[in-house]
């Protein structure tokens, strides 16, 4: 194993923040942590009062079918992008502050991007754009 990917798998465990990935989608550039195990995942933006213009998460699923997500103890209004293994926005969903309702993709998907409620709408994005920048692909 290498000495980076060592330190990148060790940051966490540090306290240390991961390096933001850059992601792409269409003209559009957004940098976005990257919450890959269960423990990230649940933790999600939990807590977060604010969250830059330009930045969002993306969660990689364990595995590829149809996912949820809610909005415990997250204040912050978020709209979210479902996406298929290879990167392609499978749904778009609005996400209420705070809420515990579950809001499930209504396809299968690999990937979620959360970021600040209207992002997407406001960079012209819907279903069938790609993310581009995702780690493995």
């Amino acid at each position: 194993m290498s000495a980076v990917l060592l330190l990148l798998m060790l940051l966490p465990s540090l306290g240390m923040a991961q390096p933001l990935l850059e992601l792409r989608i269409g003209e559009a550039e957004l940098q976005a942590e990257y919450a890959v195990t269960a423990p990230e995942r649940a933790q999600g933006l939990m807590g977060r009062t604010e969250l830059a213009a330009d930045r969002g998460m993306l969660f990689r699923f364990d595995d590829f079918r149809r996912h949820c997500l809610w909005m415990k103890d997250t204040p912050l209004p978020l709209s979210a992008a479902f996406m298929d293994e290879t990167g392609r926005i499978v749904d778009l969903i609005d996400l209420e502050p705070l809420s515990k309702a579950i809001r499930c993709s209504r396809e299968p998907a690999r990937y979620a991007l959360e970021v600040n409620r209207g992002w997407f709408e406001e960079q012209g994005i819907g279903a069938g754009a790609r993310v581009q920048g995702i780690p493995g692909q």
